[in-house]
């Protein structure tokens, strides 16, 4: 059987090169897809006509890009699409993107499900992120807010998103610039194009123009060009990402969440009744998601909170892809699981953290069934913030548990891009929510993976692309 084709599209124009790479199952070593690849001189010379994709989608206006976006989700969540020459249907999607990532069917079809909600909630993620504009204003250019003059301009005339491989849900965050008229550029994770192939002929069959895609299956030197020719440009990477970008305003660097769950001394006599929701925050999505919990802090009781979650989560352990209690991801780099197990393991040689998962397993934290390589849930318990394991952040179901007073708590845990802080208190509420270490603040027993569609994770994709500018009209 002739190999799945995914080409480079530039500007919508499907475009095969004479360059290749085949991406392999991770179970099985066999090839799955024949993927075109872009170089970094194509992406320039396309990118000098690219205020032609924004023409594109200016025909349209905001409310009738809301209206293809609702159905693209269908599209997305139920059609056989374009793949090459060749087609895939919802089925196909799956099981292709499990061979090429390692994810288990089960969390790529809740991938599936926030995707088509993004589709689907668009008015209301867009009422978020403009903070209750009237989408008009974005059409014309200029209007009333509240009785106020405003306006609006792009910042720039294309996003390009360098994408990671890790989960398709992070495609989330590009997908509302087409509705707001602006065209995305996207370079596709090496083990990851699916999804964002996917979402896009969703679009495409839906009725947006296919002129506002970009995508370029590249190297290190055409993400480069990907970075330098957009005016506007979201990148995905490590703490060394974030600090080659520091500073950059044209970059918005999505690096480690280290998201938190924060327990307030009122109920820290309470921790039993937390912790399915603590485990929830630590586990869900396999662990890969930056709002997983990745640090856990309570004033009182540290030691019975580790144990209790080591128990829990050391229940948790690799199963077949297919299996619909699947809980964990494999690592599609076999090398990165070994990376981030030394890792730990080099840790705890410095005094101060203990694993307790290791009393509640018998093999190693590293693990192989069917082809795969695995990490088991990791709760290490630290002494103090300044430990190497305290503040650190894995893909896979990995947390620490500290014990700080309350009142030291918000001055240690840093920049943090979720934290659930549950208290009742209403002083420690409202240091939660004056702390400037915090992007997104769930007071209550709410979970770090909690989306609410209308309140924007992580960054302000609308102030991103625009700007607001002074207007006023003569006779006023």
């Amino acid at each position: 059987m002739t190999l799945p084709h995914i080409p480079v599209l530039r500007r919508g124009q499907v475009y095969e090169s004479l360059e290749k790479v085949e991406i392999k199952s991770v179970r099985t070593g066999e090839s799955v897809v024949e993927i075109s690849h872009a170089n970094a001189g194509i992406i320039r010379r396309d990118m000098r006509r690219i205020g032609d994709a924004r023409a594109a989608l200016r025909k349209f206006s905001c409310a009738e890009l809301v209206a293809i976006a609702k159905k693209a989700g269908e599209h997305f969540l139920h059609s056989t699409l374009p793949l090459g020459d060749q087609t895939q249907s919802p089925q196909d999607y799956i099981e292709q993107l499990s061979a090429t990532s390692g994810l288990p069917h089960i969390l790529i079809r809740r991938n599936m499900g926030k995707i088509y909600q993004v589709f689907t909630e668009m008015e209301t993620i867009l009422r978020g992120l403009t903070r209750g504009l009237d989408l008009t204003v974005i059409d014309r250019g200029s209007g009333e807010q509240q009785g106020v003059p405003v306006s609006y301009y792009a910042a720039t005339e294309a996003l390009g998103v360098v994408l990671p491989s890790n989960s398709p849900g992070v495609n989330s965050l590009w997908m509302p610039a087409l509705v707001m008229k602006i065209p995305v550029v996207l370079k596709p994770g090496r083990e990851e194009p699916w999804t964002p192939f996917r979402i896009i002929q969703s679009f495409i069959a839906a009725g947006c123009p296919a002129d506002a895609f970009s995508f370029y299956p590249t190297d290190h030197e055409g993400s480069g060009a990907v970075m330098d020719t957009c005016g506007r440009a979201l990148i995905f990477g490590d703490e060394a990402t974030v600090q080659r970008y520091a500073g950059n305003p044209g970059v918005s660097v999505h690096g480690p969440g280290r998201s938190k769950v924060l327990i307030g001394n009122d109920e820290a006599e309470n921790w039993p009744q937390y912790v399915d929701l603590i485990a929830q925050s630590i586990a869900e999505n396999g662990g890969r998601s930056c709002v997983n919990a990745s640090c856990v802090i309570t004033p009182r009781h540290a030691d019975a909170l580790a144990d209790a979650l080591a128990r829990r989560l050391a229940e948790i352990r690799p199963v077949p892809a297919t299996d619909e209690s699947a809980q964990l991801a494999g690592f599609a780099n076999p090398k990165m699981a070994q990376f981030i197990d030394q890792a730990i393991t080099q840790g705890l040689q410095t005094a101060g953290a203990e694993d307790i998962t290791a009393e509640y397993r018998t093999d190693p934290r590293i693990q192989e069934l069917d082809g795969s390589t695995y990490l088991l849930p990791t709760i290490v318990r630290c002494n103090n913030f300044s430990h190497p394991l305290a503040n650190r952040e894995f893909l896979f179901p990995y947390a620490s548990v500290l014990e700080i007073p309350q009142d030291k708590m918000l001055e240690q845990i840093g920049p943090s891009l979720v934290v659930t802080g549950i208290t009742h208190d209403p002083g420690f509420s409202d240091a939660l929510v004056g702390s400037p270490n915090i992007d997104r603040l769930n007071l209550g027993p709410l979970p770090t993976t909690r989306v609410q569609w209308d309140q924007p994770h992580e960054g302000n994709l609308f102030e991103f692309l625009y700007r607001r500018r002074a207007i006023q009209r003569a006779g006023n």
